[in-house]
């Protein structure tokens, strides 16, 4: 390697080493801690220490049984066993109730699991079948309390992402006439035209991906909330029928479009939250690489 070169591992490689130099890794990290920065801002992390003392209080406080007698009425089967309905019953409760997420399996076999040992004893072989909404209350206020032991000696820690969609960034960048321009027509810079310099209306999905970022909106396919917005915003423009039109008519489509999704978000926001187990740093920094790319 000649001295000053770096081994960089990106996606553009595939995994294979490639040398580059001061500089030119200088450029690419700092395209990449700008790329998480502007992510973070959109979607900030927050680190939650999930200890037991708020579920605890949460058990304790009159929202639980009022909660839990909503959850028992929506998922009560007459075949069901008690631990089925508890299972269901922690299905419902997260973060908020001071539960970490129990869709990861660490959780799950250390915390959730162990807990559930109590249920499957008191339902002789899991063959009781779930009789009342008293005794389910009972048994599944049992199973929180060993949860509550369990997280008190062994902490989750999770990364908590919050966000809302309320067409509130569409309406800055539609409000900022030269900014609105400038992406455009950064956006369709890269898409096709015919000879005549026509656009197909069926790249409209691949420009809206392109401004997304600016618009403050998600990536088409990364929310299923908001994809039936974009879907439903498309039909009512009629803008998936494949026809050719020119480019001003182009970019008239795409601010009817975004200003359509800020009228329907303005109205009805679309919140989505996400949780992650943060587990122990991998003690081989380049395995996580490979796994990240």
């Amino acid at each position: 390697m000649v001295k000053g070169d770096i081994k960089v591992l990106n996606e553009f490689t595939h995994g294979k080493e490639e040398k580059v130099s001061k500089s030119e890794f200088k450029e690419v990290l700092s395209d990449i801690l700008i790329g998480m920065a502007a992510g973070l801002k959109r979607d900030p992390i927050v680190i939650l220490r999930i200890d037991g003392e708020e579920l605890h209080e949460y058990i304790s406080s009159p929202a639980f049984e009022t909660d839990m007698v909503l959850i028992f009425s929506e998922t009560a089967t007459p075949n069901a066993t008690m631990c089925d309905h508890i299972v269901k019953a922690l299905q419902k409760l997260g973060v908020d109730q001071g539960l970490p997420p129990i869709s990861d399996s660490w959780v799950m076999s250390n915390i959730v699991e162990p807990a559930l040992e109590l249920c499957t004893q008191d339902c002789s072989n899991d063959q009781q079948l779930i009789s009342s909404q008293e005794i389910f209350l009972e048994e599944l206020k049992k199973v929180l309390e060993k949860i509550v032991e369990r997280l008190r000696e062994q902490p989750v820690i999770v990364a908590h992402t919050e966000n809302t969609y309320d067409g509130s960034a569409i309406k800055t960048l539609l409000a900022n006439k030269f900014e609105t321009d400038k992406v455009l027509n950064a956006v369709l810079e890269d898409i096709p035209r015919d000879k005549n310099g026509r656009l197909s209306k069926e790249y409209l999905r691949l420009a809206l991906d392109s401004l997304a970022p600016s618009a403050g909106l998600p990536p088409y396919g990364a929310i299923a909330e908001m994809d039936k917005v974009t879907d439903e915003v498309f039909k009512m423009v009629d803008a998936d029928d494949g026809k050719l039109v020119k480019e001003e008519d182009f970019k008239k489509l795409l601010l009817e479009i975004l200003g359509s999704m800020m009228l329907q978000l303005e109205g009805n926001p679309v919140s989505v939250s996400t949780n992650s187990v943060v587990h122990e740093p991998l003690a081989d920094p380049t395995s996580f690489l490979q796994t990240a790319s």
